[in-house]
């Protein structure tokens, strides 16, 4: 269903609200994680790790939409703060495997407390059912986008 056209473009906002919703979730998570010392970014990082077991760099940029360079500099200052560790993969030399350090486990562990506080303030103003809606609403969105990721979370409920 084709909602706009080039006349009523300039008036919608629904790219505009998305955007900034995520650059909202990323501050109130900023502000959140100052204790730990991560940022949202780094947070997120971590997150993947240790819930989706993820442990290639390739991996992470796909799940995080970041380039490649962007993912070599945040992986070196999780491993600077010592929360990760990479290492050869056994199988091609070319590759590096990533994990938690103890410490990153560690901090894997308090993230979602932190996240759930910081996911509270930015929905805490919605109902459970319209939190639901949203849900279902931003899920059946990037399924018809074609999003993967969202594909593969949606498949293992």
């Amino acid at each position: 269903m084709k909602h706009f056209t080039p006349e009523n473009f300039r008036t919608c906002t629904i790219g505009l609200l998305l955007g900034r919703a995520s650059s909202v979730k990323d501050r109130i998570l900023d502000t959140h994680l100052v204790a730990e010392g991560v940022t949202a970014a780094q947070f997120k990082v971590l997150i993947i790790i240790e819930q989706f077991d993820v442990d290639r760099p390739a991996e992470l940029c796909r799940y995080l939409s970041l380039d490649s360079g962007s993912m070599t500099r945040m992986l070196d200052r999780l491993e600077q703060k010592g929360f990760i560790s990479r290492r050869p993969c056994a199988d091609d030399r070319r590759q590096v495997r990533v994990s938690l350090t103890p410490a990153g486990l560690e901090l894997a562990g308090k993230l979602p407390v932190v996240g759930a506080e910081a996911m509270n303030e930015l929905v805490g103003v919605l109902a459970p059912d319209e939190l639901e809606n949203l849900e279902r609403i931003l899920t059946k969105v990037l399924l018809a986008a074609g999003d993967t990721l969202t594909a593969l979370r949606v498949g293992a409920k």
